[in-house]
């Protein structure tokens, strides 16, 4: 287990610029739809994403994390890591440390048990949202509590706003937020604001979907981008088909128009594409 904590490290600790972050535009290291001619898009198919089967971790990488490296594949925008784990019963990832990342988890089955050396222990589960900010420097290990299922979560990392800041966690229950065939949002940059918030300006919206309709998104802030991840089913995206496990990008445009299917559920993540 240590040996994979420490190969995920060496992504962790990659000095963007040295010890700053980069200053371009991020996101560009991809190959553009041309199909588009107004907005810009990349799809990445859920078969082509990195994959690595470590025994008690079955992960899929849509960027490069850890043994997976794609020069085409670094990140969106701010959005560096999107990880589809699953994680076997009561097994997990061992004591391990961040800095300057925002840290989100959302578990999609079973329940995660988390510890940090902020003095936090919680278990998160199915219809929550975790944050955590990194920030100076924290330790933290994440364990599937059960002993007899699997636990699946979305692990998603963003680099902040800001560098060094004070680490701090989060984590609530979303179905109060939840609205019927329509978007949602989870997580924002203000802390006043519906859900839980980060040192990022991001917004992070999930739909579910019992029926085929028509939703349109407006992008919350100028130069910002959207990253689709459909945790399942099907949905149309600006003329694009994606199914299961697909994730497409678009930027250069303030609305996307959205056709989900019956039984999809889509998770949106607007992200700065610079910073």
């Amino acid at each position: 287990m240590q040996a994979i904590v420490n190969c995920c490290l060496n992504i962790i600790h990659v000095k963007l610029e040295k010890d700053g972050f980069m200053t371009q535009r991020l996101g560009f290291n991809h190959l553009p739809n041309k199909e588009h001619k107004t907005m810009n898009t990349i799809l990445h198919k859920s078969t082509t994403r990195g994959h690595a089967n470590h025994g008690w971790l079955d992960s899929h990488h849509t960027f490069s994390f850890a043994n997976y490296h794609n020069p085409e594949r670094m990140h969106f925008g701010v959005l560096r890591v999107l990880n589809d784990d699953v994680v076997d019963p009561g097994q997990g990832f061992g004591k391990h440390p961040h800095d300057n990342m925002e840290i989100i988890s959302i578990p999609l089955h079973g329940d995660l048990e988390h510890q940090d050396s902020m003095g936090n222990k919680a278990v998160i589960k199915e219809g929550d949202i975790q944050v955590m900010s990194a920030g100076t420097g924290v330790f933290h290990s994440e364990y599937n509590r059960n002993k007899d299922k699997a636990v699946k979560f979305l692990q998603i990392w963003l680099i902040p706003k800001h560098k060094h800041v004070t680490p701090r966690y989060d984590q609530i229950a979303l179905q109060a937020l939840e609205k019927k065939n329509d978007f949602y949002q989870i997580l924002s940059p203000n802390k006043d604001d519906e859900g839980v918030w980060i040192h990022q300006d991001a917004w992070f919206h999930i739909g579910k979907f019992t029926k085929e309709t028509q939703v349109e998104y407006s992008v919350k802030k100028e130069g910002n981008g959207l990253y689709v991840f459909v945790i399942k089913g099907k949905a149309e995206v600006e003329g694009v088909d994606l199914e299961d496990r697909d994730g497409f990008g678009i930027w250069n445009t303030n609305k996307i128009n959205f056709k989900p299917k019956a039984g999809s559920q889509l998770l949106l993540m607007e992200v700065p594409m610079k910073i």
